[in-house]
């Protein structure tokens, strides 16, 4: 039986999840190749919790809210596959306001999504002794808005349990930086690989791989940092708090938190980190929870995001190469969707509906030839 030659290009949340599903199948020659430089999902953590989100783009929502469903369905698919320990958990979502008229506001919102979301779940909104029943050294006169199936992910975490799978499921990982060729060819280093169909999803690198093809990507750049603080405390059944603008305090086992992460659209792809910028979100933190002044910092992450000029996702096939798949755009929402996207690529290869519209996602309104 001759097997299909899949190539993917990138190995974040996108690229990672396909390459999962792809060598399942035993038709599939699965070739990951990745560069291991500025991976977005390797230096994230996140929240996954779309529900609370006061953003009013309906397409982005529809996506998001699919993506953060999608993920009980990738860990029993993790957990069959025989991995243990797996790196997704629900623990609920905290997203605080400061005044109570927007804390009624965010609760009437969620309440009426959840008809249509039910993983939701139950929905409080707590003050005070309340707050700190749910984060017992948290100092904050503000309230908040608890989701009870919000969860959390580590981003490192999840790429190597489903890259460790893709290997012991006959995947094949390359490491290093590819270059895509015509007629259906990769060229990494000196050695040259075919592909019957490949997946681009190399996120902010993306217009690198394209542009030498004559193609236009509407994509740019985006800095995250984040940082990890070694806590005594018992943070293994803390909900994940959301803060105001763009910081997150994201507990994990052992007392980890995770803080962070940063928006920076004027940095291109400088990966250096920003010690100043690391400090003030570690002092936004302090600020709820004055016990972390004390705390030590025990590790800095920095990556890089795509955005697109209206800062919507696309992914599919391209109108003019149909054996060319390629994702991107997915900046901070990546580890919501990402495993959703990823998933629907890897069912296009094998043919396989998925019951859901990608339409409004389509890479033509963003990839486009000179």
């Amino acid at each position: 039986m001759k097997q299909k030659r899949i190539i993917i290009i990138g190995g974040g949340i996108v690229g990672s999840t396909a390459a999962f599903y792809l060598s399942q199948d035993p038709e599939m020659h699965v070739t990951l190749i990745d560069e291991g430089r500025g991976n977005a999902t390797r230096a994230a953590a996140g929240i996954i919790c779309p529900w609370l989100s006061q953003r009013r783009n309906k397409t982005w929502y529809h996506l998001v809210d699919r993506g953060a469903a999608f993920y009980l369905e990738l860990m029993q698919d993790l957990q069959k596959a025989g991995m243990p320990q797996l790196p997704y958990k629900q623990t609920g979502t905290l997203v605080f306001k400061k005044k109570d008229s927007l804390l009624e506001k965010l609760a009437t919102m969620a309440q009426e999504r959840r008809n249509q979301s039910p993983m939701i779940g139950q929905l409080e909104v707590l003050k005070g002794q309340k707050l700190r029943e749910q984060v017992p050294p948290l100092v904050t006169d503000q309230g908040a808005v608890l989701t009870h199936g919000g969860g959390r992910v580590d981003g490192g975490q999840l790429l190597d349990q489903l890259q460790g799978l893709f290997q012991q499921q006959g995947g094949q990982l390359l490491k290093g930086k590819a270059q895509l060729l015509a007629n259906q060819q990769v060229q990494v280093g000196a050695d040259l690989y075919d592909y019957d169909e490949i997946i681009l999803a190399a996120g902010a690198w993306l217009p690198g791989l394209l542009t030498p093809l004559g193609y236009e990507v509407d994509i740019a750049p985006q800095k995250g940092q984040l940082l990890e603080l070694e806590t005594t405390f018992d943070t293994d059944t803390w909900p994940g708090c959301m803060l105001h603008g763009e910081i997150d305090i994201l507990p994990f086992e052992g007392g980890k938190l995770v803080i962070g992460a940063t928006h920076e659209n004027d940095q291109g792809y400088d990966l250096s980190l920003d010690r100043k910028q690391i400090q003030q979100m570690k002092d936004i933190a302090t600020s709820f929870i004055p016990d972390l002044a004390q705390c030590e910092i025990s590790q800095t992450r920095v990556g890089t995001r795509a955005y697109t000029s209206d800062f919507l996702p696309f992914y599919g096939r391209l109108s003019q190469q149909p054996a060319i798949l390629v994702a991107s755009g997915l900046g901070s929402s990546g580890l919501t969707c990402g495993p959703f996207i990823g998933w629907q690529l890897a069912q296009s290869i094998l043919g396989q509906k998925t019951g859901f519209d990608a339409t409004p996602y389509s890479p033509d309104a963003y990839i486009t030839v000179r």
